[in-house]
């Protein structure tokens, strides 16, 4: 009975010492937010190459703190092509609920779009699917868990009218409970494309979803820069089309990011805290017990 009383008294002790050390992570967690010195209003990208004006409902972090969000806090590989992020006004970026879409510039060109009305994107998802798990040979050898496309979130949609092409994909990060929604917006310009991905968890698919009309009306490329501005005589032609663009490789040049470490420590303290101080009295209990005994548990 002694033996179930002190085991009892651990695990009391551990589930208090864990409760402390959540809150000392809510506290850093706070700190971490705190730090972050969000904008709102019209914020100019790149050098005057295009303008986002931060919807209402977002507020807007600067290339910089993106990607210390992105690598630092959310464990992705380093890019250095983030040119910022939205992130919902209601959320942190380390709270359970959160997403953002990360904004980028791929300057590949004038990318044609004849084919937007031609594409078989059931047929195109089975080629993305095979071609998603033969990437993961170089995945797993950088460190990072390989990667399952699992389908089309949002079948692609093509706005010929503002050049905005969006459609988003399902994605299983290694043997991880909840997938990944990987949310894309394609803006076209002349000599390439603005990126927003939505980076969420498949919970946030309808927030996101509402959001997409709103956040495209408040992103424009500069005069001069636009798609209409094209000049063939100057102007170079993309290699990619838009079904090109839907189908680029998950390790391509454009950023393709995840919510992979957030609250880790969170996990690692419950594994420290309410567990490790059981554990070892088990185990001193089994290497001081005969044989014959069977150690409490």
């Amino acid at each position: 009975m002694k033996q179930i009383y002190t085991l009892l008294f651990l695990v009391l002790a551990s589930v208090a010492s864990y409760a402390q050390e959540v809150d000392s992570m809510k506290l850093e967690i706070q700190q971490i937010e705190n730090s972050l010195q969000y904008q709102t209003g019209t914020i100019s990208l790149k050098d005057g190459l295009a303008t986002i004006t931060v919807p209402p409902g977002f507020k807007f972090l600067d290339a910089e703190q993106a990607e210390y969000v992105l690598t630092e806090l959310w464990g992705n590989p380093k890019t250095e092509t983030t040119l910022g992020m939205l992130v919902p006004e209601q959320y942190g970026v380390l709270d359970s609920n959160s997403w953002v879409f990360n904004v980028e510039f791929d300057e590949i060109g004038y990318v044609k779009d004849d084919d937007a009305n031609d594409i078989d994107y059931a047929d195109l998802l089975k080629t993305m699917q095979e071609e998603t798990l033969e990437e993961n040979t170089a995945r797993t050898a950088e460190g990072y868990d390989p990667i399952q496309l699992i389908g089309w979130a949002s079948t692609p949609y093509y706005d010929n009218e503002n050049k905005i092409l969006h459609w988003a994909k399902e994605i299983r990060f290694g043997e991880a409970d909840e997938n990944t929604l990987n949310y894309n917006v394609r803006v076209l310009g002349r000599k390439g494309v603005l990126v927003l991905n939505a980076i969420a968890g498949m919970n946030n698919l309808p927030e996101v979803q509402k959001s997409i009309a709103t956040v495209t009306s408040n992103v424009a490329f500069e005069n001069g820069h636009s798609y209409f501005d094209f000049d063939p005589k100057v102007d170079e032609v993309a290699a990619w089309t838009i079904g090109g663009l839907v189908a680029g490789k998950m390790l391509a040049k454009v950023g393709f990011f995840a919510l992979l470490l957030k609250f880790w420590k969170v996990i690692a303290l419950f594994v420290v805290a309410g567990g490790s101080a059981v554990m070892k009295f088990l185990k001193r209990r089994k290497e001081a017990a005969p044989a014959e005994e069977i150690p409490v548990a």
